[in-house]
């Protein structure tokens, strides 16, 4: 039963951020705001937001490990199985913008969160107050240098006569979908945790964490049948710096996240920054700038390495 409660919660969730993220788009073109900042803040929020219930949720039930283990399992699946697997359907050429901004400030943001619960086992109000500076400081960087950057994510949604009113509804719906779906969520996982004598972290770096990062399989395994997923890298890491910024930001800054364990921080932490770094020199090996299906198969291996002896 409480197996289908995860399902269940996964489904909720993935459906709630599609709303979610649908709607906020519709708002955003209603109301004439420039694409470019729709991509930069409505979109990378939006997909976000299963990620930042689930973990909000969790830390208000007084568990903080389940909150963090949630996001850097997230991190780890997106590039190690969700671009591993968009790769094997069809080969990414890299462009300039990804060496230019999206990788440097996806390093940045993972050094900056590993400094953080590295110096103290913890994240303050404080911390967390950093951490939302920073997406802040990146939104304004992105807007004023890259403001060039078309973002066609949104392109059908132009010609269409949207009802705003509608659209506010949906939004309201979709955080009820969301946060009912964290709920139902959290507590089956938290159950089959204990019925198994597995730990929080595990269950939610593992199992949930994969459910919260279905949205962004989905959308990019449709993206690279349509031989577009250049864009969806791009996704995938404004997704994961989204995460640790602006999810856990938000989350410590509400209340403080104590108590990290050191597995997190000498583990999980490392492992997520080895999936981070992984990207810079697979563009080099073999055929440079593109990530070819022997390169796709490197990361879905990396990612199997990682999650087979946490499940045994």
């Amino acid at each position: 039963m409480d197996f289908l409660g995860i399902l269940f919660g996964i489904i909720l969730l993935s459906q709630g951020g599609d709303l979610l993220t649908k709607s906020s788009v519709e708002i955003s073109l209603k109301l004439s705001i420039p694409k470019i900042i729709i991509g930069m803040t409505v979109v990378s929020f939006a997909t976000s937001a299963p990620e930042l219930i689930v973990s909000l949720n969790a830390t208000l039930d007084g568990l903080p490990n389940f909150a963090i283990g949630n996001v850097l399992g997230s991190n780890i699946a997106n590039i190690g199985l969700v671009l591993g697997i968009i790769t094997i359907i069809y080969p990414i050429t890299l462009k300039q913008r990804f060496y230019n901004t999206d990788f440097p400030l996806l390093m940045i943001s993972t050094g900056l969160f590993y400094y953080i619960i590295y110096t103290g086992n913890q994240i303050s109000r404080f911390e967390g107050f950093i951490l939302v500076i920073a997406i802040i400081s990146i939104l304004l960087y992105l807007f004023l240098y890259q403001r060039n950057n078309s973002n066609e994510f949104a392109e059908d949604l132009n010609n269409k006569d949207v009802s705003i009113y509608r659209s506010f509804l949906y939004i309201i719906f979709s955080g009820s979908l969301l946060w009912l779906g964290s709920e139902t969520l959290i507590k089956s996982a938290v159950s089959v945790a204990n019925k198994f004598e597995i730990s929080e972290r595990i269950i939610s770096i593992t199992m949930v964490a994969i459910g919260t990062s279905i949205p962004e399989l989905a959308a990019s395994i449709v993206a690279s049948l349509k031989r577009q997923n250049d864009l969806s890298i791009g996704n995938l890491i404004g997704s994961n710096i989204f995460n640790l910024l602006v999810v856990i930001g938000i989350t410590s800054s509400i209340m403080p996240i104590n108590g990290i364990e050191e597995s997190t921080i000498f583990n999980d932490m490392l492992w997520v920054i080895l999936f981070s770094a992984i990207i810079l020199p697979l563009a080099y090996i073999g055929k440079k700038n593109i990530l070819t299906r022997k390169k796709g198969i490197i990361l879905l291996v990396l990612y199997l390495i990682f999650i087979i002896p946490l499940l045994s």
